[in-house]
């Protein structure tokens, strides 16, 4: 969980930026806001730092109503802010840390102090990928993952490739590919599958990696590919006014993992319920992507339901 600085004056170099406007994010806390704002019960696990921004985030769970056993607060590594300025026409850039990469918090968790039990009564583990870019918090996974299958939990990997967080990029490939083959469900990004697997096609990935129960590539503005529980499909994307992207593809996951789990992992057998599965994730990301922040412009149940009837969709709980 960390704190994105994005820039008020889009179109310039970091260092000559007057202002930034300060917003929480951080892929798995975007995700974990999502499940709890649709209403499902959800702890966040991670590292934050002791320092004013990390006190801002600890509250903004609360808020959320995101349950916290599972947080750890450092008092030697800060709360981690990214620099994203936006060049002429509107693309994220990247404009760096606010210190070296590898010293904030969110690098150090500590796998000795994880809770098994937060494991017991859980149905989903979902994982980022950014954390395996850091030793500390690369065990902490794998050991929540260990946890994860010894209680039979369902593991869902999203991708988040994102190299100037990797210390030694080149590493991560192998490390990504490795913790997938420990899930039952992957998402990535038509630009992710292209860089692990070489294609965008889901059932192409399925195939390449046949213990897994779904695979979703996302495609921003032009939908997505599926395969799920044999059951293959594409969905285009819904012809929206944009305001802001930032977490689209986080509110996407928030929205298949709420299906699964009012429904039941076996629902994806059906190919016209798998369907509606993937249409509904579809719907909590487009109109995410209407207000601008990731997670202050999560949908709710009611806004999601309003949006679906009146694109003729069929209604999904």
């Amino acid at each position: 969980m960390i704190i994105d600085c994005f820039s008020e004056q889009p179109g310039l170099a970091r260092d000559e930026v007057n202002s930034w406007t300060p917003l929480p994010g951080g892929s798995s806390a975007n995700i974990a806001c999502g499940l709890a704002k649709l209403g499902n019960l959800v702890d966040f696990v991670g590292a934050i730092g002791k320092d004013h921004w990390g006190d801002a985030l600890v509250q903004l769970l609360d808020d959320m109503g995101v349950g916290r056993e599972g947080v750890q607060r450092r008092i030697k590594a800060p709360t981690r802010k990214v620099y994203v300025s936006r060049n002429a026409d509107n693309e994220v850039i990247f404009a760096g840390f606010s210190d070296d990469p590898t010293v904030f918090a969110d690098a150090h968790l500590f796998a000795d102090a994880l809770n098994p039990a937060l494991f017991i009564r859980a149905s989903f583990l979902i994982l980022g990928t950014l954390s395996m870019a850091y030793l500390d918090t690369r065990q902490s996974l794998e050991r929540a993952v260990d946890i994860a299958r010894e209680q039979n939990v369902s593991i869902l990997v999203d991708v988040n490739w994102r190299p100037m967080f990797w210390p030694q990029p080149a590493a991560a490939p192998a490390l990504v590919y490795d913790l997938i083959q420990k899930a039952q469900y992957l998402k990535v990004s038509d630009d992710e599958a292209e860089w692990l697997f070489a294609t965008t096609s889901a059932s192409a990935i399925a195939h390449q990696l046949p213990h897994l129960k779904g695979v979703l590539v996302t495609t921003s503005e032009q939908g997505c590919r599926y395969w799920l529980m044999n059951n293959a499909g594409a969905l285009p994307g819904f012809n929206l006014d944009s305001e802001d992207a930032t977490g689209a593809n986080d509110a996407f996951t928030a929205g298949f993992v709420h299906q699964l789990l009012q429904r039941g992992e076996a629902c994806l057998q059906d190919p016209n319920v798998a369907r509606q599965v993937v249409t509904y994730a579809s719907a909590v990301s487009a109109l995410t992507t209407t207000r601008p922040g990731a997670i202050a412009a999560l949908p709710t149940p009611t806004e999601i339901a309003a949006f679906l009837y009146l694109n003729k969709l069929t209604p999904i709980h």
